[in-house]
């Protein structure tokens, strides 16, 4: 059983928390009280000194960066390569979009959600325009597609719905962007560990409130 250090509110946490559910791995959940600067103990600086969640320990193996979990509790524990294929080119889309997700999706979150949640800072109406622009783009991905690479559900689709669900509960109106609202319905059906990962989304709700 692999050690999986984690908040539940956290986006990327329960990205992991579905894929470990997809393919079959049990995890010792550890919570890890930022606030209370566990993250910065030596014991968990030894294991991630770069002292970020989620990190995995797997029998000794440190890792860390959620969509390389991501890829890894798949090629290591997937019964089949479905969630993430071994085919170059259907591996590099879903890399694409993983990409996409941390770098674009998930990172306009950031901007412009957590100076207000936890710095108390005012909204950004420039920060907003870049959530409006990552939501235009997935729109455009989805166009005539019910997964988010290729034809069936992968490790972009759960970074994906993690993400978006994430934006759900912080009230941002995703029923403007109809492909993502329709993949996210589906998404929400078929994805393994859904309903923890929405658990963990009413915790990150409180915020909000």
């Amino acid at each position: 059983m692999a050690d999986f250090y984690y908040l539940p509110g956290s986006s990327p946490c329960r990205s992991v928390i579905m894929v470990a559910k997809a393919v079959g791995v049990e995890l010792n959940k550890k919570l890890l009280n930022l606030q209370a600067g566990e993250h910065l103990k030596p014991e968990f600086l030894k294991i991630n000194p770069q002292h970020t969640i989620p990190t995995l320990v797997d029998n000794g193996f440190a890792l860390w960066e959620s969509r390389a979990i991501l890829v890894y509790l798949v090629e290591k524990y997937g019964k089949t390569d479905s969630l993430y294929p071994k085919c170059p080119k259907k591996r590099a889309l879903i890399n694409q979009r993983l990409y996409f997700d941390m770098g674009t999706l998930y990172q306009s979150f950031a901007n412009y959600y957590y100076p207000q949640v936890f710095a108390k800072a005012p909204a950004d109406p420039e920060a907003f325009k870049k959530i409006e622009s990552a939501f235009e783009f997935l729109n455009t991905f989805l166009e005539g597609q019910t997964y988010a690479a290729g034809d069936s559900l992968t490790v972009a689709d759960i970074a994906l719905l993690a993400s978006v669900s994430t934006f759900e509960v912080a009230k941002f109106d995703i029923s403007k962007y109809e492909n993502v609202n329709k993949w996210y319905e589906n998404a929400k059906k078929v994805t393994p560990g859904w309903d923890e990962n929405w658990a963990g989304c009413l915790e990150f709700k409180k915020y909000f409130e």
